[in-house]
C-alpha cells in the first residue's frame, strides 16, 4: 500500500513538471491539449479594413521565446498607416510550443 502512494506521488509530481511550459495569452485560459482561441485587443475610430497585418511570437518549452508580436510590427508589415481593430490568436499544442499572434486591421 506504501509503495503505491509512493508511485502515485511521484507520478503527480513528473505530470506537474512535464505539464506544459509553453503558455499563451489566451481570454479563456490554455486547454490542455490544443488552444485556439481569437480574441478582441483594441477599436478605434478610424473606418476602413483595407489592410491586414500580423505579428507571431513562439514559445518551445518556456525555454525559448522569440518574436515581435506588437502591433507596430504587424502594421509594418501589413502597410497599415491608421488602425481600425487589433485582434489575436493564441495557439497551443499541448504545452510544448505556443504562438501568439497580433491582427491589425486599418488602411
Amino acid at each position: 500500500m506504501l509503495d503505491s502512494i509512493k508511485k502515485l506521488i511521484i507520478s503527480i509530481i513528473i505530470a506537474f513538471f512535464l505539464g506544459g511550459c509553453a503558455v499563451v495569452s489566451s481570454p479563456v485560459g490554455d486547454g490542455a491539449i490544443i488552444t485556439n482561441v481569437k480574441g478582441p485587443i483594441a477599436v478605434t475610430s478610424a473606418t476602413g479594413t483595407d489592410k491586414v497585418g500580423n505579428a507571431t511570437c513562439i514559445n518551445v518549452l518556456g525555454i525559448v521565446a522569440a518574436g515581435d508580436c506588437s502591433i507596430e510590427a504587424a502594421m509594418k508589415k501589413g502597410g497599415i498607416t491608421k488602425v481600425q481593430h487589433v485582434d489575436h490568436k493564441s495557439n497551443s499544442i499541448l504545452g510544448v510550443v505556443s504562438w501568439f499572434t497580433t491582427i491589425v486591421y486599418g488602411q
